[in-house]
């Protein structure tokens, strides 16, 4: 059994009219049977937001690669419960902003230029551990259920509004699950493709989006067709006639072995 998994990113069509890069970013790692993942949007208000977006995914990325290769630790071998989850998510989240502010005093940043959002999951074949600061969305799915949103975005008291890592109130905000049981399909998303993706009526996954992603992620063979699959989904006419904003991408399908 091996972990498939896929990131990409494009550029908002609002974006390119006002020529202004992708503040998206995700990225992932796979270690034996065990993948970290996670996206992050930056905030259309931080200047810099597409070097914070880069930047917290990375971190976060660099500190499970630390904990997971200490030789004398088991790494995440072991389940986690919701209480060591929300340690090691806390722990993240705050080597995130110590980047930040390293980053901040090299470049003569303010930290808040860097805002953005971030999701961050650990997955092994049986359980996953996410955490979500902000919008965005995260989605499983396993053989005998339907798919599952694991968090409700937040979306703070007012229109367009939400927390980002550099907010006073991140770590109260950030919203942690663990959950038990072989996920085959994990997306992580950031909030420009919500309204496409989820019914956001009740907050549930509209399965038609999900359901080609999860299968051609499990039929293909060859890892260069997945990002041509992934990049012409992005951007689609079909997709930017209904969402403007950067796109994310973070697919991840756990696959037999043949």
């Amino acid at each position: 059994m091996v972990w498939k998994a896929i990131a990409r990113s494009a550029v908002g069509t609002s974006h390119e009219e006002e020529k202004i890069p992708c503040q998206d970013y995700g990225h992932y790692r796979i270690f034996d049977d065990v993948i970290v993942g996670a996206v992050a949007d930056g905030a259309g208000s931080a200047k810099y937001s597409r070097f914070g977006s880069e930047l917290a995914v990375e971190t976060v990325i660099k500190c499970f690669a630390d904990i997971n290769e200490l030789p004398d630790q088991q790494g995440f071998s072991q389940p986690l419960n919701q209480e060591k989850a929300k340690e090691v998510f806390t722990k993240f989240v705050k080597e995130v902003i110590r980047a930040f502010n390293e980053k901040a005093d090299n470049k003569g940043y303010s930290v808040s230029d860097l805002a953005c959002t971030l999701l961050v999951f650990i997955a092994t074949p049986e359980w996953v551990a996410a955490m979500q600061i902000g919008d965005g969305f995260m989605v499983v799915h396993s053989q005998d259920a339907e798919y599952q949103l694991l968090f409700e975005p937040d979306k703070g008291e007012f229109f367009n509004e939400t927390t980002f890592v550099t907010s006073a109130n991140a770590l109260e905000e950030m919203q942690v699950q663990v959950i038990s049981g072989k996920q085959e399909f994990i997306c992580a998303s950031t909030d420009g493709l919500e309204k496409v993706a989820i019914r956001l009526s009740d907050w549930q996954p509209h399965a038609p989006f999900f359901k080609p992603l999860e299968e051609y992620l499990r039929e293909t063979l060859k890892p260069e067709d997945d990002e041509k699959y992934v990049i012409d989904f992005l951007n689609s006419k079909r997709l930017n006639s209904r969402t403007d904003d950067d796109k994310t991408l973070l697919l991840c399908y756990f696959k037999k072995q043949i």
